[in-house]
């Protein structure tokens, strides 16, 4: 693996790691006659996002499988599977993680998180087109989000390599001045 390679994967596993999505209920999901917030509905998605961020993968995918099993709603089946898209990535398994992306997008098309997710494991596939479609999407939805300009700027890197202009022949004697 090249220096660029190694580089380009850690950017990767980042941007992966920043669009894990915790999916807990907020004020703004409460009923208004409900007077106490009890914390995430589903608790198993909660603490897979978290083991996710945390780089405990293996465990953040197994609580996020779980909590997929008792998701309730659109919203939590949406962020369960955006987040075993991007879990199932960072463990390498590039068939299940698009799978997962495949069945995010389809659950939410309006996820912008389920896009770059995706968007991420075509560059991996080596599928850029689609990769680029993707992000496209997903500037539509969220046109500052900073996740889907670094994914662009990875994209760019592997479809439109700058070449550098200038050599630098650094074996020349040194001058009297320098020497």
């Amino acid at each position: 693996m090249n220096f660029s390679t190694k580089i380009l994967l850690s950017r990767l596993v980042a941007l992966l790691i920043a669009c894990v999505v915790i999916a807990t209920t907020s004020l703004a999901d409460q009923t208004p006659d409900s007077k106490t917030v009890l914390g995430p509905r589903n608790p198993h998605l909660a603490d897979g996002a978290t083991a996710l961020k945390a780089g405990d993968i293996e465990d953040g995918v197994r609580l996020t499988l779980l909590g997929l099993e008792y998701a309730q709603g659109q919203r939590e089946r949406s962020a369960a599977l955006s987040n075993l898209c991007a879990g199932y990535m960072l463990l390498g398994n590039l068939d299940d993680s698009l799978d997962y992306c495949n069945r995010a997008v389809a659950e939410n098309d309006r996820s912008w998180r389920a896009h770059n997710n995706r968007a991420l494991v075509y560059m991996e596939l080596e599928r850029y087109e689609e990769a680029e479609a993707d992000i496209i999407r997903g500037q539509e939805l969220a046109p500052n989000a900073k996740n889907l300009k670094v994914a662009k700027g990875m994209l760019l890197d592997e479809t439109q390599p700058v070449t550098p202009n200038i050599i630098i022949d650094d074996r020349r004697e040194p001058t009297e001045d320098e020497g």
